[in-house]
C-alpha cells in the first residue's frame, strides 16, 4: 500500500518536471513505466505517443506502445458481445 503512494507521488514529481521540460523523453519514459506499473494504461499510452511525437523513430516507444495497445484490446474484449457462438472471440 505504501509503495502505491510512493509511485503516485513520483508520478506527480515527474509531471511537474515534464511541464517545465516537455521534450524530456527520459522523464516521459519513467512516468509511462510507473503508469504501467499501477495499471493506468491509457496515460502510459499517451506518454509513449508523446515520445513518438518528439522522436518518431524511437523503437523502444513503438514496441511498448504496441504492447500496451494489445493488452488494452484484450482486456477490453467482451467475449459475450459476439452472437456467433461458433467463433472463438480470442482468435482473430
Amino acid at each position: 500500500m505504501n509503495e502505491g503512494r510512493g509511485v503516485e507521488s513520483r508520478i506527480k514529481e515527474l509531471s511537474d518536471m515534464i511541464s517545465v521540460d516537455v521534450q524530456n523523453t527520459d522523464l516521459l519514459y519513467e512516468r509511462a513505466g510507473l503508469y504501467t506499473k499501477i495499471q493506468v494504461l491509457g496515460k502510459a499510452i499517451n506518454d509513449y505517443l508523446t515520445i513518438l511525437g518528439i522522436n518518431p523513430d524511437d523503437k523502444q516507444a513503438k514496441v511498448k506502445l504496441e504492447m500496451l495497445k494489445t493488452i488494452t484490446r484484450f482486456s477490453n474484449t467482451d467475449i459475450y458481445a459476439n452472437p456467433n457462438t461458433n467463433m472463438d472471440p480470442w482468435l482473430e
